[in-house]
């Protein structure tokens, strides 16, 4: 057996030749984001007419990641913040007139703003501003051909977020006093909200998600836990409050997490839910739709994957679906429901042979206290699996889980002779709110203790060398890089902090305006308050930039200069501590760049630094 040969960085981290297509409501033509200048920016094609593709942004400083039609096929809007601050504004492009450029529909500086399109009002959204006081969004109504922005409802102070019906009636998740969660009504006559169902807040560290509008505004479907350890998908009737089960699964949540698709699957054409998604070790989706099921039915035989975002037209006839696999990622098939012929559209990365990458492999480790934890552990092709060193790999959140999807830092460690472990330890999501609750008040403790479990039972099946086993994460993870190298330094040869916490009570205070009022049912239920002098001494005790004495492993921290979320503070801080002892630290910032990296030449960058990194201190390949 033999390594295969080494993939280029670049080869992984480059930008797709296209991604993230989705069909227009009038069925002819397709967007999607493809390159520019080494940016993704968004293109748009006809389906029949044999044309060229045309680009309609132009951004040359960033990628453009969001963005979508508008109902009437009139239009494109799209988000975009300045180098990663998170201040995202909503741009509008004509896909019939490329040379007019993109018009900033919120060109207000220092405010954060997101779009939800009017199904029932074609040519209108509703947009949310912090425009009036940075703490709180307002909800606007947008007249996306004059840019005619209307006040609809003024926050109280107390809205998390706006939800838009079709027609453009609001609700709203709320916080009471008490921290638990109120899904209201707001009433445009009086400028009031009504509350139509309070949920226990701890159960939902980030709210209740996901939560949409019936077709006729008279219900809402949501995601509830509410008597129950597992998240199941309910409608709300608006009048009464009342909660009716609509979908469940016997063992796996909603599939709620930032790398998945919405696990509300809801009908380009009607506005009616037709399926949910829920997820194990992989995805599974109920069909609760007859022409859904169809649809699906022909969607499943496409590829050995999962399926991943779809859209259709407005008769439901063509679909644009992506394919979300381990290998082969991405994979965008448009489908005819009238005749049940299908062809592909493109592979966005087609120089990569799926047969050179490694699988991820489900697997699960009995914690210390005998708490079942899952993750995917992924081995080198083409060499024995036996005393590799090893990467453990820790995602962010921690109100987030690990999945079964094509990531490249996974495969260019894995081309490059390591194991990578991935465990979705105490606190992840997905594995119902007991699990997700066992994290409260054990940050840098029995979270930890979960990675560091996950480790000895790699070791333990003969995968792992003990003496070559790096950790690596970003945002909490890079927390858990952190932890791992001052509360158990003996564990690892190397580390790699990439945006993570340092200091718990300074991340809490410089936490963007829009996220602090909003603590309570998230860090402050599992971490503490740090206006309360008690809770922020038992924080201080949790924070590695405390413990940096004890830091005698090789680390190479990561950093975006613009990060709103966990500030550049969180690692100057720390690499300043670390130097001042003479340590040698390695620090890597970019200034165009926010909470993690995102344009391909800073990606590029960083991971020829974790490649070189990791050779040098755990002897992997280069």
């Amino acid at each position: 057996m033999a390594l295969p040969e080494l993939i280029p960085v670049d080869d992984l981290f480059s930008p797709p030749v296209r991604a993230a297509a989705t069909i227009s409501p009038d069925g002819t033509r397709i967007a999607y984001l493809a390159p520019w200048k080494n940016r993704l920016n968004v293109w748009v094609e006809h389906l029949d007419d044999g044309s060229e593709a045309r680009c309609l942004t132009a951004d040359e400083t960033r990628s453009v990641y969001l963005y979508q039609w508008s109902h009437d096929s009139r239009w494109l809007l799209y988000l975009q913040d300045n180098g990663g601050d998170e201040n995202w504004h909503v741009y509008r492009v004509d896909p019939d007139d490329p040379d007019a450029g993109a018009v900033d529909l919120t060109p207000f500086p220092e405010v954060r703003a997101s779009f939800e399109l009017l199904k029932k009002r074609p040519g209108k959204a509703l947009v949310q501003l912090n425009r009036r006081t940075p703490e709180l969004l307002d909800a606007y109504e947008l007249d996306i051909a004059t840019g005619e922005l209307t006040l609809v409802a003024e926050n109280p102070g107390t809205v998390v977020h706006w939800i838009s019906g079709p027609s453009g009636d609001l609700f709203t998740n709320t916080l009471t006093a008490d921290g638990d969660i109120d899904i209201s009504q707001w009433d445009t006559a009086t400028a009031t909200l009504r509350t139509i169902v309070t949920y226990d807040g701890t159960d939902y560290p980030l709210g209740i998600y996901p939560v949409a509008v019936t077709p006729d505004g008279t219900g809402l479907w949501l995601g509830s836990n509410r008597d129950s350890d597992r998240t199941r998908l309910v409608r709300v009737d608006v009048a009464t409050g009342e909660e009716f089960e609509v979908d469940s699964h016997p063992r796996f949540d909603l599939a709620i997490s930032p790398v998945l698709p919405s696990p509300l699957i809801i009908s380009d054409r009607t506005g009616e839910l037709i399926g949910a998604r829920y997820y194990g070790d992989r995805q599974v989706i109920h069909p609760l739709d007859p022409d859904f099921a169809a649809v699906l039915q022909h969607l499943a035989t496409l590829s050995d994957g999962d399926v991943g975002s779809v859209s259709s037209d407005g008769t439901g006839r063509r679909w644009v679906v992506s394919v979300t696999d381990d290998r082969d990622p991405g994979v965008t098939y448009l489908y005819d429901h009238a005749t049940g012929e299908s062809r592909l559209l493109f592979r966005p990365y087609p120089h990569l042979d799926p047969d050179a990458l490694a699988p991820m492999t489900p697997v699960t480790v009995t914690a210390r206290d005998g708490l079942d934890l899952h993750g995917y552990l992924t081995l080198p092709v083409g060499v024995e699996p036996v005393a590799l060193p090893m990467v453990l790999l820790v995602h962010g959140g921690p109100w987030a889980r690990d999945c079964w999807y094509y990531q490249p830092e996974v495969q260019l460690l894995a081309n490059r002779g390591y194991a990578v472990l991935q465990i979705n330890f105490r606190g992840s999501t997905g594995y119902g709110k007991a699990f997700t609750k066992a994290a409260i008040g054990e940050f840098a403790g029995k979270m930890h203790d979960d990675l560091i479990d996950a480790v000895e039972w790699a070791i333990g099946q003969g995968y792992a060398d003990r003496d070559r086993v790096g950790i690596f994460g970003g945002s909490y993870g890079g927390y858990a890089a952190l932890v791992g190298v001052t509360f158990t330094p003996d564990v690892f040869a190397a580390a790699i902090d990439y945006v993570g916490i340092s200091s718990l009570a300074n991340f809490m205070r410089t936490l963007p305006n829009v996220a602090r009022p909003f603590l309570a049912n998230n860090w402050h239920l599992f971490v503490g308050d740090p206006s309360d002098p008690a809770q922020e001494a038992d924080m201080l005790t949790r924070s590695p930039i405390t413990r940096v004495e004890a830091i005698r492993t090789p680390l190479l921290v990561v950093q975006g200069a613009n990060d709103s979320r966990v500030v550049k503070a969180e690692s100057d801080n720390l690499v300043e501590a670390l130097r001042r002892r003479g340590v040698e630290v390695e620090y890597l910032v970019k200034d165009d760049e926010g909470h993690g990296f995102l344009n391909p030449d800073n990606q590029i960058e960083m991971y020829r630094a974790v490649e070189r990194f990791l050779a040098e201190h755990l002897g992997g390949r280069i």
